[in-house]
């Protein structure tokens, strides 16, 4: 194994002995006047109910979160979890529970629930071949296993997956493929796989290789996403790939001396509502420590931010997961490691490159707010940041977290595009005595499904802009325009 194909499993490796157990004391809730912040540990793993999360979280038609961790439950491979978002756990299934861990185990991925109301994922090992799989399971905590990996056709994913407009989920495996550096796949709901790219089929594997994140559609219906490794010089790519699988490499990292754009992108890319994609890389940059980019669909890149650009890192380190854009228009995200404690952190920045550190784990003795985060955050309709960490806490096995930064509660619709007449489903919170839908200002009919939900369809006339809901509390708008086809 080369180098380069070795540096993601190292990784792997010093990532998983970060984590040492140790006694905590109880969680507390932490207020920041000067950042108009408020930190909330909402719960802390104690093993049965799961430890070690890798994965963010995803909310629900239903209004709670859901998330993944790697160990624990009652096989210690890991569980599938829903948390409210007070902070009430409940397993919804434990990984490695039926014989040969054949529906799986170890996840390193965030679930998605796709528009059948199920959710979907995948396991980095486990299976009838021990590779890894793609599962379902209903919200009652009924595991189907889609599909077991055999090498040829992809072999331990460590991203999870993206449902397109098509209606199939799209994702990617590390390894496997006709040439064992990994793959990008399609899957029905019902299981049917078939492989859209395998990785360094070009000479010198200038197409990348070792995708280690989750894919995305853009507006433009294409998926982009990155390689860890492989690409002109082998510090890893940006891809485009259309969906019947045409490949375009947007850029390959580190083809200047030193790496001014950086090197090793492990995570995944958001689009923000400028249209261009916003990445980050594990390493390079000006100091060495990993960057947070830009790059247009075109492949131009922009460095944003050299990450521990202080002395001491205070501005945290290693940029493990992908980052969000937020209803105001910033970038959010997680540093695993460094800042004020050296445990990681929380950070918003500008889509001008302007940095702020939101909140520094480990702020009290033992550390019960949690340390080591590693899945990224996601903004529920609440306004609210929520994500996992995958040490401390009150059993030092991990946390789940909430973060007020001040921003307004919304509503979310699913999907975000369609033509007139489709159905459309809107998310959000205390919905309940809703009087009115619209489509950038066109009337909808709609029914109030719960709390959480509205169904309605999209009206003739609309164009696209945003939903507006007026409920009793107030107008809540969409975090993104909707696009009318």
């Amino acid at each position: 194994m080369s180098a380069m194909k070795k540096f993601g499993t190292l990784m792997l490796l010093a990532m998983l002995s970060l984590f040492a157990s140790a006694a905590h004391s109880e969680a507390q809730t932490y207020s920041f006047p000067d950042l108009g912040t408020t930190y909330t540990a909402l719960q802390s793993f104690d093993g049965t109910d799961g430890r070690l999360s890798f994965a963010g979280l995803v909310q629900a038609t239903n209004g709670n979160l859901y998330g993944t961790t790697y160990y624990g439950g009652t096989k210690n491979s890991g569980n599938v979890f829903e948390i409210t978002p007070g902070g009430t756990l409940t397993t919804l299934y434990s990984l490695c529970s039926k014989s040969g861990c054949t529906d799986g185990e170890y996840t390193y991925a965030t679930p998605v629930q796709g528009t059948d109301g199920n959710f979907y994922g995948t396991t980095y090992l486990g299976g009838s071949k021990e590779l890894g799989t793609v599962f379902k399971i209903t919200p009652s905590g009924r595991q189907t296993t889609l599909h077991t990996f055999t090498g040829t056709d992809g072999s331990q994913p460590l991203a999870g997956l993206v449902q397109g407009t098509d209606g199939n989920f799209y994702g990617t495996t590390y390894y496997g493929g006709s040439q064992g550096d990994g793959e990008i796949f399609k899957i029905t709901p019902s299981g049917t796989l078939t492989i859209l790219h395998s990785f360094c089929s070009q000479s010198g594997c200038t197409d990348g290789s070792n995708p280690f994140a989750v894919v995305i559609q853009g507006t433009d219906g294409n998926l982009y996403g990155t390689t860890l490794t492989g690409g002109a010089k082998g510090f890893g790519t940006v891809f485009k790939i259309t969906r019947g699988g045409t490949l375009t490499t947007l850029h390959s990292f580190c083809t200047q001396s030193g790496c001014p754009d950086g090197s090793f992108p492990q995570t995944g890319l958001v689009q923000a509502s400028t249209g261009n994609l916003y990445g980050t890389t594990v390493t390079g940059g000006t100091y060495g420590n990993g960057t947070i980019f830009e790059i247009t669909p075109s492949g131009r890149v922009t460095t944003l931010y050299n990450v521990c650009s202080q002395s001491g890192c205070p501005d945290g380190n290693y940029l493990y997961a992908s980052l969000i854009q937020a209803t105001d228009g910033n970038l959010y995200g997680i540093m695993d490691v460094g800042g004020a404690n050296g445990a990681g952190t929380i950070f918003k920045i500008t889509l001008n490159g302007a940095l702020t550190t939101l909140y520094n784990f480990c702020s009290q003795s033992g550390c019960p707010d949690g340390q080591y985060p590693s899945g990224g955050v996601v903004q529920a309709t609440d306004g609210n940041l929520y994500g996992t960490t995958a040490d401390g806490g009150a059993n030092g096995y991990g946390t789940v977290f909430s973060l007020s930064v001040g921003l307004e509660p919304f509503v979310e619709t699913q999907p975000t595009a369609a033509k007139v007449g489709a159905a459309v489903k809107i998310l959000g919170t205390n919905l309940t005595g809703a009087t009115s839908v619209n489509f950038n200002g066109t009337a909808a009919t709609f029914t109030v499904v719960s709390s959480s939900e509205i169904t309605t369809t999209v009206p003739a006339g609309a164009t696209t802009g945003e939903v507006q809901v007026v409920t009793p509390s107030g107008t809540l708008l969409s975090n993104v325009s909707f696009r009318v086809r």
